[in-house]
């Protein structure tokens, strides 16, 4: 017999925060500038490869990433306070327009650098295993899904949305989804912060 609870554990307002948060980290609107970047440097960006990558790398990362938790002995509370710090600085960077870290500069565009680390990135990882705290695989899943699928419709018309938004809406856009990572990053560390002295 067919085991349906899963569909009792979905959530849609869960989806949609969820799909926010993902969406804010992920910033794939604030990384037009790079995929264009790409595109003119090498003429074609494989769109369809570079998102089913992503989502396998998201989905898998979000039951291996528990495995690996158990693993080293890393409970789930301490590792969502560790996420909370990551969103935190992601956050200030959207808002402040700086780059607290520094990557090397991609010399093709297949999978990697765009569906690693660009779509499916350390920030994208640690959050994840922060949602995997705080709400059911399966809405998790679904908002993975959401979101790989306005990647690859950004993938695919990234020269309109650019010529659309231009630098200042493009601008506008992040440091509005930077204050909202904000927001999640202090409401996940609140939510988890007391698990570690119990």
């Amino acid at each position: 017999m067919i085991d349906l609870d899963f569909i009792f554990k979905i959530n849609w307002k869960d989806i949609f925060t969820i799909s926010m948060i993902l969406f804010a980290v992920i910033d794939i609107i604030g990384s037009i500038p790079i995929i264009v970047g790409l595109r003119s440097k090498i003429g074609h960006i494989q769109s369809e490869k570079a998102t089913i990558v992503a989502a396998i790398i998201m989905i898998a990362f979000l039951f291996v990433g528990e495995e690996i938790l158990k693993l080293i002995g890393i409970d789930a509370n301490s590792f969502a306070v560790a996420g909370s710090f990551v969103l935190f600085f992601l956050a200030l960077e959207m808002i402040l327009g700086i780059d607290l870290h520094k990557e090397d500069n991609p010399s093709t565009a297949s999978i990697v650098p765009i569906a690693f680390p660009l779509i499916a990135g350390a920030g994208t990882m640690t959050t994840i295993l922060s949602l995997r705290a705080a709400y059911d695989k399966i809405n998790i899943i679904i908002a993975i899904i959401i979101n790989v699928i306005v990647v690859y419709g950004v993938l695919k018309s990234s020269g309109k949305i650019e010529r659309l938004l231009g630098v200042n809406g493009i601008g506008i856009i992040r440091k509005i989804f930077g204050v909202i990572l904000l927001a999640i990053a202090v409401k996940l560390f609140a939510a988890n912060i007391k698990g570690l002295f119990i």
